[in-house]
């Protein structure tokens, strides 16, 4: 092999090692950099509320259930209580000192949730009553489908609950 062949055989290795590297360099950055920023992203996917650790816990007041407020399962043998509580974590309606807090900024101010399950299309709707609600007419209705196990927020129609089984409901009982 002459000289030549040797270099230009070299050059080639020389050449893969330093592209091998870019690559290498290229990924770590991109690691790094998805590292050092997913702490700071947050990814929204239903109504939050935001309270500040401080507010949180110097203002947490600690609810009775049947003085303060009232849970009630009906219809267990259709579908399990583990479930239901599934669709209203996904709804962020299991923190009762959150649903208790009348303020708009930083509660969700509720007197009323009923739960109903809608077997065929395997769907619970939650319709939400906020303190000074009328004529038993809902704030807000929302669906959570259980299949997808997501939110059916802009989905979800009287025909979706009307005439199915209600299965939980939440029931504020101090003013």
């Amino acid at each position: 092999m002459s000289d030549n062949q040797k270099n230009a055989r070299n050059k080639k290795v020389l050449y893969g090692i330093i592209a091998l590297l870019g690559v290498v360099i290229i990924v770590l950055g991109i690691y790094v950099y998805n590292l050092s920023n997913s702490s700071t992203t947050t990814i929204v996917t239903a109504p939050t509320k935001s309270v500040s650790s401080e507010k949180a816990s110097s203002s947490i007041k600690k609810y009775v259930e049947g003085k303060d407020y009232k849970i009630t399962y009906s219809n267990t043998n259709l579908i399990d209580k583990a479930t239901i509580q599934k669709g209203l974590k996904a709804s962020y309606l299991t923190d009762i000192n959150d649903l208790m807090n009348t303020d708009e900024q930083t509660g969700s101010n509720m007197a009323k949730i009923e739960v109903y399950y809608n077997k065929d299309k395997n769907l619970l709707v939650e319709r939400l009553f906020k303190n000074g609600y009328k004529d038993n007419q809902p704030t807000q209705t929302v669906g959570y489908d259980l299949q997808k196990q997501a939110m059916n927020l802009d989905k979800t129609f009287g025909n979706d609950y009307l005439n199915q089984p209600l299965v939980y409901t939440w029931e504020k009982l101090t003013k």
